[in-house]
């Protein structure tokens, strides 16, 4: 089942990906954009600018070869499984505010800390990766397609790291749905996440009421020290 949805989306219609027919200067300008960054406050207006203006945010995702279509006013579900599950994260920090929210699971895939955190070597942020007997529990939020374009930029998306896949995911009512969820290319082996970050999934997962069995396996990962 992991092999069949290998492919990034954004619309439950279109998928995007790399490469879309990239040329070669679009590639070269990808490459210059990774190693340059904007300073916070320009990217966070540039950001807003382009959820407001849907063309410019179309053209944003196609200039790093990605399709971004649909409606801005949408709805679609994303499925958090890392520190989004947290009210303080997603509602606060985030500023996203979802129409409903569920309890969900993704089969196939299995929780992963593999990726590089600040600070190096103590801090490892969650990711998912394929794996035919495992599962991801997380909270489902049901948001428009335009709040999506605002929390991939703060997950870094356009960028190098997270990617958006469309995922088959079963709601607490074994509901099945379609949802969007950041999967990387991580390490081969799994870091510690630190106290705080691993404290974000635990408490968001108990305030979202996820089952007991996934509340064990979040108390025993271990943190950084």
């Amino acid at each position: 089942m992991a092999a069949e949805m290998e492919t990034p989306r954004v619309s439950l219609r279109v998928p995007i990906g790399y490469p879309i027919g990239m040329t070669e200067l679009q590639q070269n300008r990808r490459s210059r954009r990774l190693r340059y960054r904007a300073p916070r406050p320009v990217r966070r207006l540039w950001v807003v600018a382009v959820a407001r203006a849907w063309p410019l945010a179309q053209m944003w995702y196609r200039s790093w070869g990605l399709r971004l279509d649909g409606r801005p006013d949408d709805a679609v579900w994303y499925f958090a499984y890392g520190a989004n599950m947290h009210d303080s994260a997603f509602l606060e920090r985030r500023r996203m505010r979802p129409m409903e929210w569920r309890v969900g699971c993704i089969p196939g895939y299995r929780l992963r800390f593999n990726l590089s955190g600040r600070p190096k070597g103590r801090a490892a942020p969650a990711n998912i990766s394929a794996d035919p007997e495992g599962e991801v529990w997380g909270v489902l939020y049901r948001i428009t397609r335009r709040e999506l374009v605002l929390l991939n930029a703060t997950e870094g998306v356009p960028g190098p790291r997270y990617q958006p896949l469309e995922l088959p995911v079963t709601d607490g009512k074994d509901n099945d749905l379609v949802a969007v969820a950041y999967v990387a290319d991580g390490a081969a082996i799994d870091g510690n996440p630190s106290l705080r970050y691993i404290t974000l999934l635990r408490d968001g997962a108990r305030d979202h009421g996820l089952p007991d069995h996934w509340l064990a396996h979040l108390d025993g990962v271990q943190h950084a020290e």
